[in-house]
């Protein structure tokens, strides 16, 4: 077994992981603007419980149960106020990420690819849709899915699976077949 980490290792972890910390967030439904309370949420509690990681499971995985948490308390306290100067996290897209220097061109194509993944993602069940971008976006291991997500392996496969067929129907129900020359458009 690993050592623990050390209080000095903190930064290491915070440099290394914040990308996949305000992603994890973004994809479980923080809104944009909101995220950087959440991300600084979660890694207080990280600077707490620095000590405790003992190594049996990956950083990434022992990172992302204080994501889930953390996102869960903002949906409670979201849900309590009822703020009409903002939409319900449901209603607001997956924000188009900026690359270097994009063309126009492709900035359109990449913001119209999310919005769509966005709308197809809203249809899946929670559970499938974090399992799907656990896998998918994340590139963890259903094994590390299993253990943040509290299930077990052959139930990771299961609702990777069928997520993968529920994206695939809903896509070609709503946008047409993507590998077809001028598919429905919406």
């Amino acid at each position: 077994m690993p050592p623990p980490l050390t209080p000095l290792q903190f930064d290491a972890v915070y440099r290394e992981h914040f990308a996949f910390v305000w992603r994890t967030a973004r994809y479980l439904g923080v809104p944009r603007g909101e995220l950087e309370d959440v991300a600084q949420d979660v890694f207080l509690t990280v600077q707490r419980k620095l000590s405790d990681y003992d190594g049996r499971v990956s950083v990434k995985s022992w990172l992302y149960g204080f994501v889930r948490r953390v996102v869960a308390d903002h949906r409670r306290r979201y849900r309590r106020k009822e703020s009409k100067l903002r939409g319900a996290p449901e209603e607001q897209g997956l924000d188009a990420y900026e690359s270097v220097q994009p063309t126009p061109l492709a900035t359109l194509e990449s913001s119209e690819a999310l919005v769509r993944l966005d709308r197809v993602l809203a249809l899946l069940t929670p559970e499938k849709r974090e399992t799907f971008l656990l896998a998918e976006l994340e590139e963890m291991t259903a094994a590390e899915i299993g253990e943040v997500m509290s299930a077990n392996v052959n139930t990771v496969y299961t609702r990777l699976r069928a997520a993968r067929e529920e994206i695939s129907a809903h896509y070609t129900k709503m946008f047409g077949d993507p590998n077809t020359p001028g598919g429905r458009d919406e």
